[in-house]
């Protein structure tokens, strides 16, 4: 009986893959590659920023031609605005000027010129303001809305102008002037197309400069 015999036995293959990393290693040293790197930032990758623009102090466009000089300083004129909630009263400051907007319905009844009982504490606030701007010249101009015909307009807010100078006048005493005048519905300060802006646009407006206070 003839033996059998076993097969032989071949080797277990080793993994290669730690010998590709090899190789691949000896191919690039050969190459002259350089180190390799992990998440080496691409220097590419963000533009190296503008050199600052060198300014020629004595470039011709940055002085002034013969026989020019600077203009004086001044303050530019700055505006403040303050409402009150319900849009009855407006104050606005200038550099220059003090100016108080009263609602007509503040200060009148409807179609009058008669001066109501609200009326006076509101024009004893603007009278303490002009004497502590020791002011004694006086601007108090009348408006009304689009509404009804311009003649009639203008004598109503000529009245009303009248009527709040009356009781200005008591209030400050002293030698005190007036300009007064009635525009009815010119120079609106709102859209005549709605009872909110016509509203708004039925005013008696007082102004006067800023003085030793400020």
């Amino acid at each position: 009986m003839q033996a059998t015999q076993a097969p032989p036995v071949t080797p277990a293959r080793k993994p290669v893959r730690s010998v590709v990393f090899v190789v691949a290693a000896l191919l690039l040293v050969g190459a002259g590659a350089g180190p390799v790197v992990a998440d080496e930032p691409n220097p590419t990758a963000v533009p190296a920023a503008a050199p600052p623009v060198k300014v020629d102090a004595n470039a011709p466009g940055l002085k002034l031609s013969d026989g020019a000089t600077l203009a004086a300083p001044r303050v530019l004129d700055i505006k403040s605005v303050v409402e009150d909630m319900g849009g009855e009263e407006r104050r606005s400051d200038t550099n220059a000027d003090i100016s108080f907007a009263l609602q007509a319905e503040v200060l009148f009844g409807k179609d009058s010129a008669a001066l109501s009982a609200e009326a006076t504490g509101r024009i004893q606030a603007i009278a303490d303001e002009i004497k502590k701007q020791k002011a004694t010249s006086i601007r108090v101009f009348g408006f009304t809305d689009n509404l009804g015909t311009h003649e009639h307009g203008v004598v109503l807010s000529k009245q009303r102008a009248d009527a709040v100078q009356g009781a200005l006048a008591q209030a400050v005493g002293g030698a005190v002037t007036f300009d007064i005048r009635g525009y009815a519905e010119d120079y609106p300060i709102a859209d005549n197309s709605s009872e909110d802006g016509r509203r708004k646009n039925r005013r008696v407006e007082v102004s006067f400069p800023r003085g030793a206070a400020h």
